[in-house]
């Protein structure tokens, strides 16, 4: 078993709505969860080559590699062209309409990689080494016969079919198991595989043959009728496509939910500390995200958000958390995995994540800001939407002035963010813009115009340096790229002579953690 890991920048992503794996340009599966995005891990190479498990398809030459996704789709296409031929390797993981689920018994969740030769004569290699719970667990692979191979784990039960036979064998110095296998392929042949997952329901063993064929052109319709909602015409038109895409894979089908990564510990900085588990949904990031997808026409991602929003922030309101899991819980204790040795030898590798017991005040103001998008000038809002945004005006109002985490997560000192009072203004000022058209009702007017007026002055006196410019918190003399919001949120004109001060940024600003999750770019 090959124990090398590629470079962050040469994985790409695929996914469902409930989970999404990361495949390397070398056809390894490097990390993959089920049944949830911050469900344990059942490949994670990425965190740890040799514990970490993987699921390698390659040719055993030398071969030029190239890679797409089919267009409009998140199905992935990676094609190996070797001295005796040419194969395509095409990864998804299925996806469709409820109705057509019940109609075929689609299982809970289920990864299908096939190989297709498209030139020549190709030998390919298969090694599949799954290790679950974060590489802690070598499963017993059992031989299912004609039902494929099985790994039981407790009430779940993992299942791989395949059009070929594979073997047991065991990895090179160590007792764990693993299924490998050595295969020709001539012009035209082609080999399926199905690894699927079930958690509690009796588990639908999917077949192989023509249906792998009709899942692929279902998946494919699918993600095309979904980018086809875009309302976006201009430049680069594909690239902003295949970026919202990438944004879709994040999030999570049944709740809602939009998460801020798909992964754990992917270092800021190879060999450094700052690696963070980023598999829940900040509000935060959720906000930068939903707004954007909202802006291309994704109606009903906007709306399943702010039903999700309702949902999680239902029993802490009117204090919002800053992280919760895809259902709305507040995510695990963050801890440390001291045994994986973190991509590219970069430790910690973390679970959880500490910043869900932060206080962090921007997040109001986002929050409100997205709802206010979303709903435009004309719509009405109902009960349920109305009180939370009256609860956060009335939050607002009450600790606006108190020191907090901000939107860099800082562990250490709360400060008086510049950014942090920036979004309380902003979640005063677009609720008072609502009440004003008639789509809010109840909110203490006098008192929130009151108070925006103070953050306005606390902002243009006390978070101003005239050698400076706008500064990262009151008294600070560090300056950073969020002064820019100042303008992009309606605070200050942008041809301000203040905002014209701050354009050219300090070169060492630090970048906000929201600004930096994701980690991994769609090729």
């Amino acid at each position: 078993m090959m124990a090398e890991v590629s470079k962050i920048k040469d994985y790409a992503v695929i996914g469902n709505g409930r989970s999404v794996l990361l495949v390397s340009k070398r056809g390894s599966i490097d990390w993959l969860c089920w049944p949830r995005f911050d469900s344990a891990s059942i490949f994670a190479a990425i965190a740890d080559p040799q514990i970490g498990g993987r699921w390698s398809i390659r040719p055993t030459q030398a071969s030029q590699i190239s890679r797409r996704y089919i267009d409009r789709t998140n199905v992935l296409e990676t094609t190996f062209t070797g001295e005796t031929g040419k194969i395509v390797l095409t990864d998804f993981m299925p996806v469709t309409s409820e109705q057509e689920k019940r109609r075929l018994l689609w299982p809970e969740h289920e990864l299908v990689r096939q190989i297709k030769c498209d030139e020549g004569k190709v030998e390919v290699m298969i090694e599949f080494n799954p290790r679950l719970d974060y590489g802690r667990l070598a499963p017993k692979i059992k031989n299912a016969g004609k039902l494929g191979w099985r790994i039981d784990i407790g009430t779940g039960v993992f299942t791989l079919r395949s059009d070929v036979k594979l073997d047991t064998s065991s990895l090179r110095n160590r007792d764990e198991e693993a299924l490998a296998g050595t295969f020709v392929l001539r012009t035209g042949e082609s080999i399926a595989f199905s690894f699927s997952f079930c958690a509690e329901a009796p588990a639908v063993v999917p077949p192989l043959g023509e249906i792998i064929a009709k899942k692929l052109n279902l998946t494919v319709d699918w993600w095309r009728d979904w980018t086809a909602q875009s309302n976006y015409r201009g430049p680069y038109e594909r690239s902003v496509i295949r970026s919202a895409l990438v944004l879709k894979l994040l999030s999570y089908a049944p709740s809602g939910a939009i998460i801020a990564a798909p992964t754990t510990s992917l270092p800021e900085r190879i060999g450094g500390d700052l690696n963070w588990d980023y598999r829940f949904a900040w509000l935060r990031d959720a906000s930068f995200t939903v707004h954007a997808l909202f802006g291309l026409g994704y109606k009903d991602d906007a709306e399943a958000f702010v039903d999700w929003l309702l949902h999680a922030t239902r029993l802490t309101r009117p204090r919002l958390r800053v992280v919760y899991d895809v259902f709305g819980e507040s995510p695990p204790t963050e801890r440390v995995l001291f045994y994986l040795q973190g991509n590219a030898n970069s430790r910690p590798v973390r679970v959880g994540n500490a910043a869900s017991e932060q206080f962090q005040l921007d997040l109001y103001g986002e929050v409100v800001e997205a709802v206010s998008h979303f709903m435009g000038e004309r719509e009405t809002l109902d009960r349920d939407v109305q009180k939370m945004l009256r609860q956060c005006a009335e939050y607002v109002c009450a600790h606006w002035r108190e020191p907090d985490n901000g939107i860099w997560e800082e562990r250490d000192t709360l400060r008086h963010y510049t950014h942090s009072l920036l979004m309380c203004w902003v979640a005063l000022d677009r609720v008072l813009k609502m009440q004003a058209r008639g789509q809010l009702h109840g909110i203490a007017v006098e008192k929130c115009q009151e108070e925006r007026n103070r953050i306005r002055e606390e902002i243009e006196t006390r978070a101003w340096n005239s050698r400076l410019g706008y500064v990262q918190a009151v008294g600070s003399e560090v300056m950073d790229a969020t002064a820019l919001l100042l303008a992009y949120h309606g605070f200050e004109q942008a041809s301000s002579r203040r905002m014209q001060q701050n354009v050219c940024l300090h070169p060492r600003s630090p970048r906000p953690a929201a600004w930096t999750r994701l980690s991994l770019r769609s090729k």
